[in-house]
């Protein structure tokens, strides 16, 4: 995959492993940032501007328990995280890192060759037990992409 380091701990807290072996970490803004590596690129989920991190990051106008503000920018937005993630450390989050969060985590894993239809039980199973938390955010990812 790449030297070591360059990629999260597979046993670290909210690393989701995708099926084709990417490491994307999926985390809570208004916990502290956890010990050890820093994300080499992130994309906040937030529906006000986040603030500024010493590392590259994208945000993607997205308010609690809604959707995407702009549809076809997530689609971009996302599609560059799960491209990045095959080589850097990629970190998605929200708020509370659970709905917004595990939706986007949701649609990585479509684009990783996940069933849109089996996406959410995925992210559940393996993220978070509470992950993508509103019907709309559930269609959303069974619609994502296609």
């Amino acid at each position: 995959m790449g030297v070591s380091g360059e990629f999260w701990d597979p046993d670290g807290p909210g690393v989701l492993r995708l099926p084709s072996g990417r490491l994307v970490r999926g985390r809570a803004l208004r916990r502290p940032l956890p010990d050890g590596p820093t994300p080499t690129y992130a994309v906040y989920l937030l529906g006000k501007q986040p603030p500024h991190v010493p590392w590259r990051a994208e945000w993607l106008r997205w308010p609690d328990f809604r959707l995407p503000g702009d549809r076809a920018r997530a689609v971009e937005v996302l599609r560059e995280a799960w491209e990045r993630a095959a080589r850097e450390r990629v970190e998605l989050a929200c708020g509370g890192g659970r709905g917004r969060t595990g939706t986007a985590l949701a649609c990585l894993a479509v684009l990783d060759g996940v069933p849109a239809e089996d996406a959410v039980a995925y992210v559940r199973r393996d993220y978070d037990r509470h992950a993508v938390e509103t019907p709309w955010q559930s269609r959303y990812v069974r619609r994502f992409g296609g």
